[in-house]
């Protein structure tokens, strides 16, 4: 068996039923060398830090899956490597033995190959299950041929997961061409997309190739595409049928060799039913539907992607959120999402003269409606206890340090919303330590 690891070229592991490590490869030890011996600890120990398997960390743990299925599994995990966390793609096949028990667990690890800059610029990094849930599917889909549609609110950053799947399809190295369809009038679209003729309409003084041209052996990305006019529309369902299209003003039929992933924040499935989307090319756009979690939804990446986006808005200069601004940030739900969290960094770096962002530099309220603002109440006011087991603080902290479960597990033991036990944490000051250690399968 050790042998046969040897012999593949991807990192890999061998574990047990136990989660313990029995061999690993060169490549998989080679990420390692010089830095901690990997034979003998748990796989869970070695690449999230974790004192408990995933599962009971709040995340998706593949050899769990792999004795409930009796089959492969595949999960994507933000691992800690010594080049820092990175997620990658696992692959988990148990091996069985005379008997047809599985007693062993060969787990490829499988980097995936998104740039770091552009997901610390733009936002796609997070470890909450949903995030790796929507990059799990991203993973699976990215080599495929499949065409994709991304659903979820504004600021999600659906074009940001449209170039993830690009860059990891064997299109990589071809262009990725986006096209916004809410921002053109139909004759201009049409053009856009399709490219047009000299003299096709007024003002085409020469011919013009097309972004599905542009896009020759790469991604074409429709952003919006619930905006398309419905005259467009079957145009775009040829495209998508037939692989051809014509530019305005010609007869010659034309080859398309594209991939198609579209994004909307609006019900394609209602505008169906009102009459302002073709049914038909709704079914053709909607092969592979990927749907983006809204910030509030995914609460814990929340202080991860603050301090990621910080050093990106702040004009070279190294911010710190304060443990208020922190409390602030975790309570507001963010209806804009991940672009609004990077706007409010911005102006509240634009308003401090010192490298603490605090309280008065984030908005007294904020958009939405319905969110409770911080910037009059300290995270340390409102209840001191729990609802059903009245903790005081030093209970809390003592049940956070020996509860064997998950913090979601820990807010409903302790009969506290999972944003109420953020804050109590958090006016602690034991939530960033919490975030680096993660004892116990909190996160």
């Amino acid at each position: 068996m050790i042998s046969f690891l040897e012999s593949l070229v991807e990192p890999h592991i061998l574990c047990d039923r136990n989660y313990r490590i029995i061999a690993a490869n060169d490549s998989y030890r080679a990420k390692w060398e010089g830095q901690q011996k990997i034979i003998g600890r748990t796989c869970y120990e070695v690449s999230h830090r974790y004192a408990v398997p995933c599962d009971q960390a709040g995340g998706s743990c593949p050899l769990l899956r792999s004795l409930r299925s009796g089959q492969r599994e595949r999960v994507v995990h933000l691992h800690h490597t010594p080049l820092g966390e990175r997620l990658e793609d696992i692959e988990l096949t148990p091996i069985r033995n005379a008997d047809g028990e599985m007693v062993y667990f060969i787990e490829k690890i499988d980097p995936l190959p998104v740039p770091r800059s552009d997901e610390h610029a733009r936002g796609l990094i997070g470890r909450s299950a949903a995030f790796l849930a929507m990059m799990e599917l991203v993973a699976r889909v990215a080599p495929s041929e499949a065409v994709v549609i991304l659903q979820g609110e504004s600021g999600t950053g659906k074009e940001l997961v449209a170039g993830a799947i690009h860059q990891l399809s064997r299109r990589a190295q071809r262009p990725f061409i986006a096209v916004d369809g809410s921002g053109l009038t139909e004759t201009l679209f049409e053009s856009e997309l399709f490219g047009h003729e000299r003299g096709a309409f007024t003002g085409a003084v020469a011919r013009k190739i097309g972004l599905i041209e542009a896009a020759a052996a790469g991604t074409l990305f429709l952003d919006e595409v619930g905006d398309i006019p419905l005259s467009i529309q079957v145009k775009l369902l040829r495209l998508l049928e037939t692989g051809t299209f014509r530019r305005v003003g010609s007869t010659e039929l034309r080859q398309a060799d594209i991939r198609v992933i579209s994004a909307t924040h609006r019900s394609l499935a209602e505008m169906v039913e009102a009459g302002s989307f073709r049914e038909d090319l709704y079914y053709r756009l909607n092969v592979f539907p990927i749907f983006l979690p809204a910030l509030r939804e995914r609460r814990e990446d929340i202080v991860l992607l603050a301090e990621t986006l910080l050093p990106r808005v702040s004009g070279g200069r190294s911010p710190r959120l304060s443990r208020a601004a922190i409390g602030w940030l975790l309570d507001y739900d963010f209806p804009g999402n991940v672009r609004e969290l990077r706007n409010l960094l911005e102006r509240a770096c634009l308003l401090s003269d010192s490298d603490e962002i605090d309280l008065r530099h984030l908005p007294a309220s904020a958009a939405g409606g319905g969110q409770r603002s911080l910037a009059t109440k300290s995270p340390q006011s409102g209840p001191k206890s729990g609802q059903k087991l009245n903790l005081s603080d030093a209970q809390l902290l003592d049940l956070a340090a020996s509860f064997p479960g998950s913090r979601k597990e820990l807010a409903h033991h302790a009969g506290l919303s999972e944003r109420t036990l953020y804050r109590r944490l958090n006016a602690l000051g034991v939530l960033e330590q919490a975030e680096e250690n993660r004892p116990r399968g909190t996160k």
